[in-house]
């Protein structure tokens, strides 16, 4: 524990004594971290945007004139108990036919022939959400397998418009496939350029120490003892930097929660806000991790000198 003390006490002492270098140390640190907090709230608008255009998306099952309604109950079930299936919505043929009214309510010539019809031309329909677009095609081969459920449902179905939206849900899917891989792979690239900017200007720290740790090395001083020091200060650049990251995006978010919300679709704000405590545990780590390996790396070249 003493051992411990003191080298947490000399990494303060390194820190307060390097002073405009330490906080440049900082400084590129921020910087890092900012990049992975904006790399985090960009994510979140990503998955925001694709997931209103999933919701969107659905198979519709629609069914004769006139067809029971226990029937279509029971073929709800067993779609409701399918893994792939998220939501089913039923709409009877009174709702349907309400739906189309209002929909065409300015369409005069079509409202006077459903008039003159005087009965409901309309069915009842099905709208089956998948939870995630690339199973929608496991629901329509459900419905066209030979389940005995389906089987008692085939003479009520009249259509099913997957096949029609096949084509927008495909490349739906090819879309957010490939917006996470591009997503990953910015990420990536860009938190990899911020290490290593990060890396050498704690080398830079390290460097101007140089001689005081060949001086502890002669003296006897364990790779531990010199080495912990360092460590520590590499870790109150993580902690500092954090406070500093998460203090410039609060106003940042902010105004893009006043004006940017109706075009991302997502307010950062009381995302910011609701997230607080994961974005400051994940760029707490970051910054400590950061710096507190990037200075064990720094300082390995002089210990095994």
């Amino acid at each position: 524990m003493t051992t411990l003390k003191r080298i947490i006490k000399a990494g303060f002492i390194n820190f307060k004594r390097s002073g405009l270098v330490s906080w440049a140390a900082v400084l590129v640190t921020t910087i890092t971290l900012s990049v992975i907090t904006a790399l985090i709230l960009l994510q979140a608008v990503l998955y925001f945007s694709l997931g209103q255009i999933q919701d969107k998306v659905d198979v519709t099952i629609y069914f004769t004139v006139g067809a029971p309604e226990d029937q279509i109950m029971l073929l709800k079930s067993s779609i409701e108990k399918l893994p792939e299936v998220a939501e089913v919505t039923y709409t009877s043929a009174e709702e349907a036919l309400r739906l189309f009214r209002e929909r065409h309510e300015n369409d005069y010539p079509t409202i006077q022939a459903l008039d003159e019809i005087g009965e409901n031309p309309l069915g009842a329909y099905l709208n089956v959400r998948a939870r995630e677009v690339s199973e929608y095609e496991s629901i329509a081969n459900f419905l066209k397998s030979d389940n005995a459920l389906v089987i008692g449902s085939a003479s009520i179905i009249d259509k099913v418009n997957y096949h029609q939206n096949k084509l927008v849900i495909d490349r739906l899917n090819s879309i957010i496939s490939g917006a996470q891989k591009l997503g990953f792979l910015t990420t990536l690239v860009l938190i990899l350029i911020s290490i290593v900017i990060t890396f050498n200007t704690i080398r830079l720290t390290i460097f101007i120490a140089r001689e005081e740790i060949g001086v502890m090395r002669l003296v006897g001083a364990s790779k531990a003892r010199v080495n912990g020091p360092f460590m520590v200060e590499g870790a109150i650049y993580g902690v500092i930097a954090t406070i500093i990251t998460l203090v410039i995006f609060l106003p940042i978010t902010i105004w893009f929660g006043r004006n940017m919300t109706s075009f991302l679709g997502l307010d950062l704000h009381n995302y910011y806000l609701s997230n607080f405590f994961q974005i400051f545990i994940i760029i707490l780590l970051s910054g400590i991790l950061l710096g507190v390996v990037s200075s064990y790396f720094a300082t390995r070249r002089y210990l095994n000198k």
